[in-house]
């Protein structure tokens, strides 16, 4: 089989296994998204969707961001960690995409990288989510089962990017990356993946694996 055929395989157990897998930060515009991914680096989706209510209601537009005090603005994220430099990356963030982007978040991935604390695994969410634009989010859950299945061989996110996007059809990616998170929450995780309950184990080269990728 293929590596392409597999990804298909994959595909018909995941839709029905993973039907509802979706973006886990909770946000009501595109700029909220950005604002969530940018809090979520070394913190969990559950401990920013905790801190994002507060921060969304007292913030309520891009612009109000750009205008933001920086101390108050990282007092409210402070539970998400390293505040101080979050706080200016949205702060420099917003300020640009007000000033270049007339208030709208850009839609490409050189605009976005051009963003303060954007980098590709946010960009391509950002695409994919907002802009339904075909994109492959490579977070700790991507790299982990995209090599535990035998798809990469590779550790390097933007290696591993460019590699799916081979063998991804541009309709699924988005779906896939969502996926293989809800999938590495519940069966494939990193200390011990279930592989005796696990409905792609038959599709996984390395299902017998006994330490993490």
């Amino acid at each position: 089989m293929t590596k392409k055929e597999t990804i298909i395989a994959i595909r018909d157990i995941f839709d029905k296994v993973y039907a509802d897998a979706k973006c886990s930060l909770d946000f009501g515009t595109s700029h909220q998204l950005l604002v969530a991914v940018q809090l979520s680096a070394q913190c969990t989706d559950a401990r920013v969707n905790t801190v994002t209510p507060e921060l969304f209601k007292k913030y309520r537009s891009v612009y109000e961001f750009a205008a933001a005090n920086e101390d108050e603005l990282c007092e409210i994220i402070r539970p998400c960690g390293f505040f101080k430099t979050k706080g200016k990356n949205i702060i420099a963030s917003s300020k640009r995409i007000c000033e270049v982007y007339g208030g709208n978040v850009p839609d490409t991935m050189e605009d976005l990288l051009s963003l303060a604390g954007v980098g590709r695994k946010t960009a391509n969410l950002i695409l994919g989510d907002v802009y339904g634009k075909p994109s492959l989010v490579i977070d700790t859950h991507a790299i982990r089962l995209s090599n535990r299945i035998g798809l990469v061989a590779s550790k390097d996110p933007v290696k591993i990017e460019f590699a799916l996007a081979k063998i991804v059809p541009s309709d699924y990616q988005t779906r896939f990356c969502h996926q293989l998170v809800y999938h590495g929450r519940a069966v494939c995780n990193a200390a011990k993946p279930a592989c005796s309950n696990c409905p792609i184990s038959h599709l996984c080269k390395k299902k017998n694996v006994k330490k993490s990728v």
